[in-house]
């Protein structure tokens, strides 16, 4: 954007993104509360419902690389429209869907590319524009934590709509909910992208992508976004039926699932504020440690509604975490004017992470009849993630300037 382009105000920024993040990923967060009552009702298996997640995880991701190049160039406002749009449609379509193949359709595509339009590559990608780089670590982590104080809020509502209307017509009710996106799209709607011209840029898209894929940090990141994304997606979608599975009740799972999003509004803040004062592949590596050991504990440990409630804690604590640093180590790298796209690539990484999670979760949950190996992986995953993030090296990147003639 221009240097004189007038910038909007922190807070209309940050309580407009904020309230869009936590729309769209709190219903996302609660969408493993389906799974029973749609598998047992349509006759469908676990692995039908899981590849339909899965799918909405790697279309999100593809789709996210372009709704960020979009957002670079004409702003986020018009992506975050068609988002809504594409989100109450999805909703409605996983609500009607009699077959598997349009209930994969509608789950999968079309709430995937929802999700790319109206979640964090998005609007990071305005906070990275109008807020200043000493405060843009916090500031991710302030939409981060929103995005988790939408699991806290929305799991537990989809949990009584479901129990109160039938999963049906509870999905159609978030449908016209989640419409509410489109007022709050106008509050970041960004001066410098009103007019036709795209803003300048120093670099082109092609010129900046040889760029990251060239450095190996970036690289680094990505493969560490790939293990965030397995865990988290296999624990939303597939902990519920692991509890019930268990003897627990529905109502553990809600609440474990409603505690996770509760302590990760602290875990992502307080990530984002350490990421402006210490290096962020410390606060990454950290992060994916102590994922592995919450995991083996919760394993170990009989399993009871206590138990449960204390992994969710510690899991919530360490869940989206991630975000706030890895993306603001990509803007301190590189910049912030193909931030939105970068983002989108990185995350593609956690989407195909995401996929194999939830898919694998019910793929080998079918042919074992237990969840046993996806957590030992995610065990695993998260150690090799641990070590990867520790070479990144977090300094703006050193581009050649022209000479003068």
């Amino acid at each position: 954007m221009h240097m004189n382009t007038p910038k909007l105000s922190m807070a209309q920024v940050l309580a407009c993104g904020a309230a869009i993040v936590t729309l769209s990923m709190g219903i996302r967060h609660g969408f493993g509360l389906w799974l029973l009552p749609i598998t047992q009702e349509m006759g469908w298996t676990r692995q039908t419902f899981s590849f339909a997640i899965a799918l909405q995880n790697l279309s999100w991701g593809v789709i996210g690389i372009f709704a960020g190049m979009a957002a670079d160039r004409f702003g986020a406002f018009r992506v975050l429209i068609g988002g809504a749009a594409l989100y109450g449609l999805g909703l409605a379509g996983m609500a009607m869907a009699p077959t598997p193949l349009l209930f994969a359709l509608a789950t999968g595509v079309l709430i995937g590319a929802a999700q790319a339009g109206t979640t964090y590559a998005v609007v990071y990608g305005v906070l990275g524009r109008q807020i200043a780089p000493e405060k843009r670590s916090w500031a991710m982590g302030v939409a981060a934590a929103a995005g988790s104080f939408g699991q806290f809020l929305m799991v537990p509502v989809e949990g009584w709509l479901i129990a109160g209307l039938g999963w049906q017509q509870a999905l159609l009710a978030l449908s016209l909910m989640v419409l509410l996106i489109v007022p709050l799209a106008f509050g970041l709607r960004e001066p410098g992208f009103a007019g036709a011209a795209p803003p300048k840029r120093e670099q082109t898209i092609a010129q900046a992508l040889s760029e990251a894929f060239r450095y190996p940090s970036f690289n680094l990141l990505m493969a560490g976004y790939f293990v965030c994304g397995f865990q988290v997606v296999f624990i939303a979608v597939h902990m519920p039926s692991y509890l019930k599975d268990h003897g627990l009740s529905p109502q553990v799972a809600s609440y474990a699932l409603a505690l996770i999003g509760l302590f990760n509004v602290f875990g992502t803040y307080i990530a984002g504020s350490l990421g402006q004062r210490m290096p962020k592949r410390h606060i990454l590596a950290f992060i994916y440690f102590a994922r592995s050991v919450a995991i083996t504990v919760f394993l170990i440990v009989p399993l009871s509604p206590l138990s449960v409630y204390v992994f969710s804690a510690v899991m919530g604590t360490l869940w989206l975490s991630t975000v706030p640093p890895t993306n603001a180590a990509i803007a301190q790298i590189f910049g912030v004017q193909h931030l939105s796209m970068l983002g989108g690539f990185v995350f593609f990484s956690h989407q195909i992470g995401s996929f194999l999670g939830v898919w694998l979760g019910g793929a080998l949950y079918d042919a074992t009849g237990s969840y046993d190996v996806v957590w030992y992986i995610a065990i695993a995953l998260g150690l090799f993630a641990a070590l990867v993030n520790l070479p990144v090296k977090e300094a703006p990147i050193q581009r050649a300037t022209p000479q003068p003639a």
